[in-house]
């Protein structure tokens, strides 16, 4: 009996060392719940209290005067002033699109202009590249392609090659003289730039038809679809950002901006079997040749025609951004000596 007494007193001192173990382990974890539960509660109201006192969403600032093109927006009507607040906020919410447009407007805005200019077009059409494309060789659902997205009818019909083995929707100097001639046409028979530009993405016809059927004759007091109800606005809100980032809340130093790239041209009048083998002999890649020049839709140019083709070429040495920078001019984009 001793023996087997002996051995229950054993046992039952194991159980209530296991036992007495779970208790504390118990214990530690209801302490460290309780204090772990009112950090979170301590760490929230610190951080609602951070939120309330630091985060801010402003409205965006209406300016007193605007035009475009020469031609005043009527902003003191209520229905023009809130369909260009909606497109402000649009575009400065959407930060990062709206910060890639001011990347890329440094770098392609110098390309159109000087073509606006020879053809006589007001410079703010250059926001309307902008507005139609984002400048990315984006296509639309539609089929419509480019910095200027034209359709293949509308592009061939002002004078774009468009085939298997060359687009010119996406040579941005051809495209852009292409987009002067249809603006032209479309400021003789709307006799406005505001409505020549609402032409653009519904067409000259639709726009002079609902002229003739709404018996008005600006576009500010036309009903239309919705996106081309939006269309006019949104290339302003653009303009405005661009020309005053700082207003919008958008900084960016001289190294954050794309800048412009100097190059050459090669003249071809013959056809190319093989352009891999083309950029090699240059001393460029294939990736770099159709970066330089995406309107070459294939690794061929059959050019059946002997038409002159110009391949652009970027001048060797001036690839690397910290050479590009030295181009770029402070002004353009900076705002203050503590952003450069």
């Amino acid at each position: 009996m001793p023996i087997i007494l002996n051995q229950n007193i054993s046992k039952y001192k194991k159980y209530l060392v296991v036992l007495s173990s779970l208790i504390l382990v118990l214990a530690t974890a209801l302490v460290f719940m309780f204090f772990t539960q009112k950090s979170i509660k301590d760490n929230d109201k610190d951080y609602k209290k951070a939120l309330k006192e630091n985060y801010r969403i402003f409205a965006m600032p209406i300016p007193e005067k605007l035009d475009f093109s020469g031609e005043e927006v009527p902003l003191n009507r209520f229905d023009v002033r809130e369909s260009l607040d909606k497109e402000l906020l649009t575009n400065t919410y959407w930060q990062s699109q709206t910060m890639m447009m001011i990347k890329r407007a440094n770098r392609w805005f110098p390309v159109i202009e000087p073509i606006l200019k020879k053809n006589n077009l007001p410079d703010d059409f250059k926001y309307l590249a902008l507005a139609e494309s984002n400048f990315t060789l984006t296509v639309s659902p539609a089929g419509a392609a480019g910095f200027w997205q034209f359709m293949k009818e509308t592009g061939t019909s002002f004078g774009l090659i468009i085939n298997e083995e060359v687009d010119e929707r996406y040579n941005l100097e051809k495209a852009t003289e292409a987009a002067c001639k249809y603006l032209k046409d479309a400021y003789n028979s709307t006799k406005s730039w505001t409505n020549a530009a609402a032409s653009y993405n519904m067409g000259k016809g639709g726009v002079l038809k609902n002229m003739q059927t709404q018996k008005v004759s600006s576009y500010y007091d036309l009903q239309l679809n919705t996106e081309t109800s939006r269309y006019v606005f949104r290339i302003l809100s653009l303009k405005l950002i661009l020309q005053n980032p700082r207003d919008y809340g958008f900084y960016l130093r001289k190294l954050d901006l794309y800048p412009s790239i100097p190059t050459y041209t090669v003249p071809v009048d013959s056809s190319i079997t093989d352009m891999v083998g083309f950029a090699k002999k240059y001393n460029l890649n294939y990736k770099l040749l159709k970066e330089f020049n995406p309107w070459l839709r294939k690794n061929t140019l059959t050019n059946k025609e002997k038409r002159i083709y110009n391949i652009t070429l970027p001048k060797e040495g001036n690839i690397f951004y910290d050479q590009l920078l030295k181009n770029v001019p402070v002004e353009t984009f900076i705002l203050n000596d503590s952003v450069k």
